[in-house]
């Protein structure tokens, strides 16, 4: 038995080796026997933050423990393609919120691919490809034709029409990553190719079919960190609203004006600035969530009341440690965690004017 190399999750001023390996082994001891990757024991899973996770796992060499998170996804997919919104505790016959996400459905595309980029297993993709399109099928359903991706199906099975930008954004890389898999596996879907297009361009073009949201920290990097928005477009989306967002030495407001940082907003910010270019930023902004962090267990507390001087939720999270270990693997050079948020590689789809 090999020991993972980990030397890309040492950065200055935010982990040590000795402190990466408590992380990762922290996410660790939350993952159930069967795979799953609940936000803490006791609390639920969503698909997001479980392939968010595992991601993780993947960036720290833990590769089995992450390929058992993805066959938990495998296994209890619902016969539509998509997942529940939440399972508690990651236990899949207690479902706590019969909804369907468009977004926590999507994600699993960024996560096989991310494994696949880490592993070079092709024996898993072939296992999770039909998971995988299942999944784009389902979310493609809810697309609007405006571009934009409707946000939920509801208990009773009702599709919404509105749209989350946040959410859109998130499955504008998903698409990408789900093409990449067809393309690895030879077999082309033009349909994804148009459907991406046509949702990056309303992202890029069409604020207005999107919910507005704007008070929100993630509304404002996540089509950067989705890879929508690149170049001059994406420097000048993020310089626009800084100050709102950003307090010094803190981290990134979830939700402005509220006096409230949060770990995964920040480590998520990180990875965006990254992807443009500016890992300096990135540093600074890890650097300044430190505070955050539980020396006990190794993970992060969700947020940070700063004008109470108060941590809460009293809630250390799986997918908060995730997202800096995965923004710190960027920064770090880790290949497959830079290939799937950089985005060099992944195909683009077929942005055409169709939609006004």
């Amino acid at each position: 038995m090999t020991t993972p190399r980990t030397e890309h999750l040492v950065l200055p001023g935010v982990l040590t080796a000795e402190q990466a390996a408590a992380t990762v082994a922290g996410i660790l001891a939350v993952q159930r026997e069967d795979g799953a990757i609940p936000w803490f024991r006791g609390h639920h899973l969503d698909p997001w933050d479980h392939t968010e996770a595992a991601m993780a796992l993947d960036a720290a060499g833990e590769h089995e423990a992450a390929e058992r998170a993805y066959l938990w996804l495998a296994r209890h997919q619902n016969e539509d393609g998509s997942w529940y919104a939440a399972y508690a505790d990651g236990a899949f016959d207690d479902v706590t919120d019969t909804g369907r996400e468009s977004n926590f459905v999507a994600y699993i595309a960024v996560g096989v691919w991310h494994h696949y980029l880490a592993t070079g297993d092709d024996t898993f993709l072939d296992r999770m490809w039909p998971t995988v399109y299942a999944a784009v099928e389902w979310v493609l359903r809810l697309q609007q034709p405006g571009g934009q991706i409707g946000w939920r199906q509801g208990d009773d099975g009702t599709p919404t029409a509105d749209a989350l930008l946040t959410g859109s954004s998130s499955i504008h890389q998903a698409l990408r990553c789900a093409l990449a898999i067809a393309e690895q596996r030879e077999e082309a879907q033009p349909d994804w190719e148009l459907a991406a297009g046509a949702l990056r361009h309303a992202i890029r073009r069409h604020p207005e079919r999107f919910l507005d949201k704007d008070r929100y920290s993630m509304d404002w990097y996540y089509p950067v960190l989705g890879g929508a928005l690149t170049g001059t477009e994406a420097k000048s989306r993020i310089e626009a609203d800084w100050q709102r967002f950003v307090v010094p030495g803190l981290g990134v407001r979830c939700v402005v004006p509220n006096p409230w940082v949060t770990g995964g907003e920040s480590a998520e910010l990180a990875l965006a600035l990254w992807a443009m270019g500016e890992s300096d930023r990135a540093l600074e902004i890890l650097q300044s969530i430190q505070h955050l962090r539980d020396s006990e267990s190794g993970l992060y507390w969700t947020g940070f009341v700063f004008e109470d001087q108060a941590i809460w939720p009293q809630e250390l999270t799986t997918w908060t440690a995730g997202s800096l270990l995965l923004a710190v693997a960027a920064l770090g050079g880790h290949e497959a965690t830079c290939a799937v948020f950089g985005g060099e590689q992944l195909p683009w789809g077929l942005e055409v004017d169709c939609c006004g």
